[in-house]
């Protein structure tokens, strides 16, 4: 009866793709229940070209195949969000994370991120649903692992005590790549194929490629560090390079951690003991977030019937 069921499902997929593809639009992708079609991985390719133009020196089948990807790992979350949330785009709070959203794209008011977006054919509103999924995700990680995320309060003021009332203030403005190694690979193996990528396309859309974390959206960008932030490894590794240098691969949380360094600036700052240590938590807090968000995701992956067409 089961299989009856599922080649019915098949069948009535497969008359339905054939409709489609003669209206000009083919099912690819179904996750679940959640049909992706053709158009739906052309929207998201203009999506993810607006957020890094830079995708737009590859060619249509190299962009097509991210889109699909990133379009894929959205309806994942997609299904797994609507079992805990109704997302209807009131909360208050989206926002403060549009602005933040257009800000990490060095565009100054929603106005002129809204010209930006009408040159590939977006709006404000599809946008918003997007953020919304991703900021709803981190909401749900955030309440399934609070209690098991870490920081050491007392590390981060006798550090903050050991500074200055007044100190030369050193920030790096970075990009990643966040990778795993799969079963068979080897880091060299991984590595290389990074690089050569790096070499052809850019570091930029080897992160819309290669990276596993939500930055990959952007290329990878992740802003300005304050460099009493960063662990030390990390330091150290990016003490190691020149600007548009990246590093070489850094084990972090069971994952390979690759860091392009944009530019650095530094600055004597007066130092507020107080705000250093809510930024110090924050950062955190959040990389710790990033962690068991990865986790999580793959956890929902694991039980989710993926089927391409």
């Amino acid at each position: 009866m089961i299989l009856k069921k599922h080649t019915l499902i098949v069948t009535l997929l497969l008359i339905f793709s054939v409709s489609k593809v003669l209206a000009g639009v083919s099912i690819a992708v179904k996750v679940n229940n959640t049909i992706i079609s053709s158009h739906d991985i052309k929207r998201e390719s203009l999506y993810l070209k607006a957020l890094n133009t830079k995708l737009e020196n590859l060619d249509n089948k190299q962009i097509l195949r991210i889109a699909k990807e990133s379009i894929i790992r959205e309806k994942i979350k997609l299904i797994e969000l609507n079992k805990y949330y109704v997302l209807d785009q009131s909360n208050p709070l989206l926002d403060k994370v549009v602005k933040d959203f257009y800000l990490k794209l060095n565009m100054q008011n929603e106005i002129e991120f809204e010209n930006h977006l009408k040159k590939y054919d977006l709006n404000i509103s599809e946008i918003k649903k997007k953020i919304e999924i991703e900021t709803t995700w981190n909401d749900l990680i955030n309440n399934n692992y609070r209690n098991q995320i870490k920081i050491d309060k007392n590390k981060l003021l006798e550090k903050i005590d050991n500074l200055k009332a007044d100190k030369q203030k050193k920030s790096y403005l970075l990009s990643e790549i966040v990778f795993e190694i799969k079963v068979g690979q080897s880091i060299d193996q991984v590595f290389f194929k990074i690089e050569e990528s790096i070499k052809e396309i850019g570091f930029e859309n080897t992160a819309n490629i290669y990276s596993i974390t939500d930055s990959s959206k952007f290329g990878g960008k992740i802003g300005w560090v304050d460099e009493e932030n960063l662990a030390p490894i990390i330091k150290s590794e990016i003490q190691k390079i020149n600007l548009e240098g990246y590093t070489k691969p850094i084990t972090i949380n069971n994952n390979l951690l690759i860091l392009k360094l944009q530019d650095t600036k530094e600055e004597v700052v007066k130092i507020n003991k107080s705000l250093l240590l809510d930024e110090m938590m924050r950062y955190e807090f959040n990389t710790q977030l990033s962690k068991y968000s990865k986790i999580y995701y793959n956890k929902v992956k694991i039980n989710t019937e993926i089927y391409e067409f």
